[in-house]
């Protein structure tokens, strides 16, 4: 493994972890879609500093990315205060705005700048080993690195400080307004840290990386935990995963290291979503199987109940009789029977079926419920 391999590899744990801390409040806020948002936003921030500064390296174009992303939370937040539209059609309306506003921008005054739409959405992580950062003549490594550094050391102190803002105001936001917590200014805080973020990573690895990793790891995190601090670390943690196994993968087939990064976080997330222990696909097949089974269950001992002792007890006790009864297919009903029997509900003379005690004592507390 070359210097180069390992320096974009560092590169890409910072981005991801950076990215899939506050990617985790989005998912929560169920704001998910204006990281999207301001990913593309950012640009006619870049545009318009450009356009003063005349240089693609001056420190004003990271500030006034930010500033725009900040500027499409408001927009988005005035707009959806109206009740006019909801908030995701207040987003869709925002952001194509202001994007197709740089576009224009850039198509026409800065044709022969290479300032394009697709360098800063599709970015290059490769590229990053080759913008150094040096010092009086010293190669400190990666410029990358060190401003992604920054910012995921500004976000983890973010978190670390107003966790508990943060916290109540994503969950309970009329509570977090009367115990006096400010969740509008906490709002605009963390959106402030969040346009940071897009600003500084996707100059390394493009907008649509930065989407992926901010919201694919912090949305399979949700499906494993109900724990917000194990959900942070989680997010933090398949980030990562996403991000080696995703360079390796790209690699190995020669192909997008971002490509492969968004595509191995989108299948952790797909693993996750059929596979959760709670949430995932096949454990709610699983759930939803057991339940029916659990209340076809309980249909067949009240039936037994309410027909015990009656004039037409030898008939409706009979295993064949349900399927007509109870409108069963014959296999459901045999598999039905056959659970019945090993919880030891029922018991088996013949053809006929009758309760135990334990069988009858479940009947009666379904028929009190």
């Amino acid at each position: 493994m070359t210097t180069i391999d390992i320096e974009i590899q560092l590169v890409a744990l910072v981005v991801a972890v950076s990215c899939a801390l506050p990617g985790a409040f989005l998912v929560l806020r169920r704001t998910a879609l204006l990281s999207d948002a301001i990913s593309h936003t950012v640009l006619l921030g870049i545009v318009l500093a450009f356009f003063v500064t005349e240089s693609l390296t001056s420190p004003l174009l990271i500030v006034a990315a930010a500033a725009t992303g900040v500027l499409t939370v408001t927009l988005v937040e005035v707009v959806a205060r109206t009740r006019l539209v909801k908030q995701d059609a207040a987003i869709g309306l925002v952001f194509p705005a202001l994007f197709s506003i740089a576009v224009i921008l850039i198509s026409r005054y800065a044709g022969n700048v290479h300032l394009d739409t697709d360098a800063v959405l599709l970015g290059e992580i490769a590229f990053a080993p080759f913008r150094r950062l040096e010092i009086g003549g010293v190669d400190l490594g990666p410029r990358t690195l060190y401003v992604m550094g920054g910012v995921l050391t500004l976000n983890v102190a973010f978190l670390l400080l107003f966790y508990k803002e943060l916290k109540l105001s994503t969950f309970d936001p009329a509570l977090a307004a009367a115990l006096g917590f400010a969740p509008v200014a906490v709002n605009y805080a963390f959106m402030s840290l969040v346009s940071l973020t897009v600003v500084g990573a996707f100059d390394a690895v493009g907008s649509i990386l930065v989407v992926a990793l901010m919201i694919a790891p912090a949305a399979t995190a949700y499906l494993l935990t109900d724990r917000l601090p194990l959900m942070l670390l989680l997010s933090a943690g398949l980030a990562s995963v996403a991000a080696i196994a995703g360079y390796w993968g790209a690699t190995l087939v020669d192909t997008s290291i971002a490509g492969a990064m968004a595509t191995m976080a989108g299948i952790l997330f797909l693993a996750a979503f059929l596979l959760a222990p709670e949430r995932g696909l096949v454990a709610l097949a699983r759930r939803r199987a057991r339940q029916r089974a659990e209340f076809a269950q309980r249909m067949l001992v009240t039936h037994l109940l309410n027909h015990e002792g009656g004039p037409n007890a030898d008939v409706e006790s009979r295993e064949g009789h349900l399927e007509a009864h109870l409108r069963w297919a014959p296999e459901f009903a045999r598999g039905v029977v056959r659970r019945a029997e090993r919880d030891e509900m029922v018991r088996r003379d013949g053809d006929r079926l009758h309760l135990t005690p334990s069988g009858r004592a479940a009947a009666q507390r379904s028929t009190l419920e």
